[in-house]
């Protein structure tokens, strides 16, 4: 536990490094004059989102655990063909400038967040979309392809998994208490939270994500990936700590038509890392 422990914080302190780099790189005019921030009225609740690009291809932006559109994808908001696609980043309910309301995690949250994140797109006049999704993101983007087959035109997932197994929760166990983080990745949650809510919905997440694991074979969605028609692209860091190889393996072998990319030296914030590569393969893929 103690070495597992160990590989999350120094994941979360690379994530947090690479999440500062991204905002310091970024050039004063692109928040200004690129980027519409707004929210919308979806499902009851005001729903923020970030949208760039003129492009005909519509692409929807889904963060992870904790994360927002800003912090999650800013070297894809940058970079990303603003004349090929029109990008729009979303803050689920209860994450980043989508507060209130507070974030919660009910048995059926990750069903929630697809169905909001579709319905942001059809409030936003988008006909039909692609879904990009990270960790949590690419759980629900898995669930808005299979759910919604007539409005998703493509679909890249990476760091994302359909069942929670004993290995995956004494991992998100080891970073429950935020006060154990390192500074360097705490510092920025609570920058965005405060120390009281990040705590809460750090603690929330991780009993969210594992009573999965009571669900027959802990599956969060794998009765879903055979309805999947889209295409689709898994994209896998060899060297994630969060999410074992044989999550995308078991992704790519259940979504019928679907490809699997490995990214040898990746890890789960390979779209930040290495996010020249990485915005290169999804524009190769969605064109």
């Amino acid at each position: 536990m103690a070495r597992a422990a160990g590989r999350l914080q120094r994941f979360l302190a690379q994530l947090s490094r690479s999440a500062q780099w991204a905002a310091l790189r970024r050039p004063a005019a692109f928040y200004s004059t690129a980027v519409t921030s707004a929210k919308v009225e979806v499902n009851g609740v005001h729903l923020h989102y970030q949208q760039t690009g003129d492009g005909n291809y519509a692409v929807l932006l889904l963060p992870g655990m904790l994360g927002s559109g800003q912090t999650d994808f800013g070297p894809q908001l940058k970079s990303l063909s603003k004349q090929h696609f029109t990008l729009v980043a979303w803050d689920p309910r209860g994450y980043g400038k989508s507060i209130p309301p507070d974030r919660d995690f009910p048995p059926d949250f990750f069903e929630r967040d697809a169905k909001d994140a579709v319905d942001l797109m059809q409030a936003l006049k988008f006909k039909k979309f692609s879904l990009l999704g990270w960790s949590d993101g690419g759980i629900t983007a898995l669930i808005a392809a299979a759910k919604y087959p007539n409005l998703i035109h493509k679909l890249v997932v990476w760091g994302a998994n359909s069942s929670v197994t004993e290995e995956d929760v004494k991992l998100y166990n080891a970073i429950r208490d935020v006060s154990k983080w390192s500074e360097r990745a705490r510092t920025p949650m609570e920058e965005m939270y405060g120390h009281e809510y990040f705590s809460k919905i750090c603690a929330g997440w991780v009993d969210g994500i594992s009573q999965f694991r009571h669900k027959p074979d802990g599956s969060i969605c794998q009765s879903l990936l055979p309805l999947i028609k889209c295409p689709t692209l898994i994209i896998h860091g060899e060297k994630d700590p969060l999410v074992p190889r044989f999550h995308p393996e078991y992704l790519h072998k259940h979504i019928v038509g679907s490809q699997l990319h490995f990214v040898p030296e990746g890890k789960h914030n390979l779209h930040l890392r290495f996010a020249e590569e990485f915005n290169e393969m999804v524009e190769k893929f969605l064109l």
